[in-house]
């Protein structure tokens, strides 16, 4: 093929033009995203041997080779992992085919601070050695293709790049920086060595380096031909906890998170028993961005026997649990696993219950701790990751119950923080139930109607306005032997504490009332199931509740929104027999208008939507104006 120039995808040429005009913070990054690339090269040629060892040659030892010439200006990451075709080098190094390129761009373009960490959270770390250089050259050939069938790919990071056939001995991919003027810090062995050590300490296959020695004639220090490992090279999950400092356990969480701050807490175990393993696992100190795409996954890695096999092993991790990222090593699966053999795998099922629990042991610790830092840990952690772990209430019924404990929620006594053991410590003598309200808000909750006894009796009661909690309310019944009660469903019975002479008034007041009932009936018979006296209200005239098993007026709204059909269903009218505008419904003129107007108010003040506001307005204007 003779030398051809192509146009870089659309999105690329944004992303070269962000690189080089705004990613000034951190500079050094370029080395890091580099390494890890050539890392991963090698993982892909490991895995690809499995079933054709050809594929190794005359090489079998895979590594990572770091060299640099002061005089050119440039500096060299090799490999000898499973390299590049021509086809796959315009493919790989032209185009872009990750979702997250608009959200890296969008994050870039924002008024965050600038920072080269964001480049490889996308998967386009390639193009941060634009950072520092004004032109790259890779040359690369793939494992098991002829010699002369190697790719020269170039470019200066504008519009377009340049791909050549070339021929090239070895497998393996080399790029070249050719670094920008002002850029020659990066020109000393001492300055890359540290950048390795600080980034890629962890990388299991050898870093290598050429070694120096002092040339008296000229005064400095000189490379010479002979290379060594400047790396640990081992990865640090194999390594004893006491050999790792915390510095390096959070650097390591943020190569493999590509997060900029450090994770929230850690575990490191070794498994031993009918099924061999070592976990790393982490929980970061914020969400990602994607956190909501339960179809995301990839925070965990599978190797085994310290051969990478897969960066996105969900069978590793329930859904509810996406957010861990960590590294899962096994001494029992074979390396030739697939997806479809993880899901059958009874190896793989005891592994993904034993990260479970220990990821919920973490969350644990930190909820109960008595050190308040640790505490208010847990208080972040549930800020941003709360909605998705009350997932797991209704897809992990083994752990259910550990999940129950490390729910909190905003009550009538705390805008947040509230666990459910708090809740039954403050219950009142005699309250036989745990009392909640879900609503679209905080404020709708805190001012629904449905609250006024309970507010009257001091009675707390939880206000639930996660859209998840009322697909979690249907798996969560009780807790620690208590029933979980909404306020909006059923009759209100507060057992034994309501007193005998409140439930005569209110059977007095339910008598007096009855014709007064049955015309309310009457008239919103196409709108509510039934209408009854109620003593829930103390300041409100009326307000909406449904049958126990009916779905709630908040959780129709929810599957509307979600284009989904709610079962059809009406509510019931409960009034406020000693209201003031109840008692004016007798004998008025307007009572129909009247009626509606109280179903509608009830309505509004749950959060609900008028089906015909034009209506209620002439309602209201016309009693306004009579």
């Amino acid at each position: 093929m003779s030398k051809q120039t192509l146009s870089f995808q659309a999105e690329v040429k944004q992303i070269l033009h962000l690189v080089t005009h705004s990613l000034y913070s951190n500079k050094e990054i370029f080395l890091r995203e580099l390494i890890s690339n050539a890392s991963d090269a090698c993982d892909k040629l490991r895995f690809e041997a499995l079933n054709n060892a050809a594929l190794y040659e005359d090489a079998p030892n895979l590594e990572v080779r770091v060299a640099f010439d002061a005089e050119a200006k440039t500096i060299t990451i090799t490999d000898n992992g499973i390299g590049l075709s021509e086809s796959e080098a315009v493919a790989n190094l032209g185009t872009i085919a990750k979702s997250g390129t608009r959200e890296f761009m969008a994050k870039l373009e924002g008024d965050q601070k600038k920072d080269a960490n964001l480049i490889g959270q996308f998967g386009v770390g390639f193009y941060s050695g634009f950072i520092v250089a004004d032109r790259i050259t890779v040359e690369s050939r793939r494992a098991g293709l002829k010699p002369e069938e190697g790719v020269r790919w170039t470019s200066e990071g504008a519009g377009d790049f340049e791909v050549e056939t070339i021929t090239r001995p070895e497998r393996g991919t080399s790029v070249t920086l050719h670094l920008r003027e002002g850029e020659d810090e990066f020109l000393a062995a001492w300055k890359l060595r540290s950048i390795i050590g600080k980034y890629s300490d962890h990388i299991s296959l050898p870093i290598l380096m050429r070694k120096e020695e002092w040339d008296s004639e000229a005064g400095k220090q000189k490379l010479t031909d002979e290379w060594a490992p400047v790396n640990k090279a081992s990865a640090l999950w194999t390594r004893a906890k006491n050999d790792i400092t915390k510095e390096q356990y959070e650097e390591f969480y943020k190569q493999i998170s590509y997060d900029t701050e450090a994770p929230l807490a850690y575990t490191h175990n070794r498994v031993e028993g009918r099924s061999e393993y070592t976990q790393l696992l982490y929980i970061p100190a914020k969400a990602p961005f994607d956190l909501w795409n339960r179809d995301k996954r990839g925070g965990v890695k599978l190797y085994v026997k310290r051969v990478f096999i897969m960066d996105d092993a969900e069978a590793l991790m329930p859904v509810y649990l996406r957010f861990v990222k960590g590294v899962i090593d096994s001494a029992d699966l074979p390396l030739n696993v697939s997806r479809e053999l993880l899901q059958e795998s009874r190896d793989v099922k005891a592994i993904r219950e034993g990260s479970t629990k220990r990821v919920l042991s973490m969350l644990e610790s930190l909820a109960d701790s008595e050190d308040s830092a640790e505490r208010e840990k847990y208080a972040r952690f549930w800020k941003d990751f709360g909605a998705v772990l009350k997932e797991g209430v209704g897809e992990d019924h083994a752990n259910q119950e550990r999940l129950a404990k490390l729910l909190r929620f905003a009550s009538t006594q705390a805008d947040e923080g509230v666990s459910l053991s708090e809740y039954v410590k403050r219950m009142k003598e005699g309250q036989e139930a745990i009392y909640y309200i879900t609503a679209d808000t905080l404020a709708a909750a805190k001012s629904s109607p449905q609250l006024e006894i309970f507010r009257k009796k001091g009675i707390e009661v939880l206000l639930l306005t996660d859209r998840v909690d009322e697909w979690m309310l249907a798996h969560l019944f009780e807790f620690d032997g208590k029933p979980l009660q909404s306020v909006a469903k059923g009759a209100v019975d507060l057992g034994k504490l309501q007193d005998e002479e409140e439930k005569k008034k209110t059977e007095e007041a339910a008598e007096a009332f009855k014709p007064l009932l049955e015309k309310l009936k009457e008239t919103l018979k196409d709108r509510a199931k039934d209408v009854r006296v109620t003593t829930r209200l103390v300041d409100s005239p009326a307000c909406l509740v449904v049958d126990e098993g009916d779905i709630s007026g908040h959780l129709a709204r929810l599957l509307k929104q979600a284009g989904q059909d709610a079962p059809k269903g009406k509510p019931i009218l409960e009034v406020n027999a000693e209201h003031a505008l109840v008692k004016r419904l007798d004998g008025s003129a307007q009572f129909d208008d009247l009626a509606h107007i109280l179903f509608d108010q009830a309505l509004l003040a749950e959060g609900g939507q008028l089906e015909d506001p034009a209506a209620y307005v002439r309602r209201v204007n016309a009693l306004l104006t009579s």
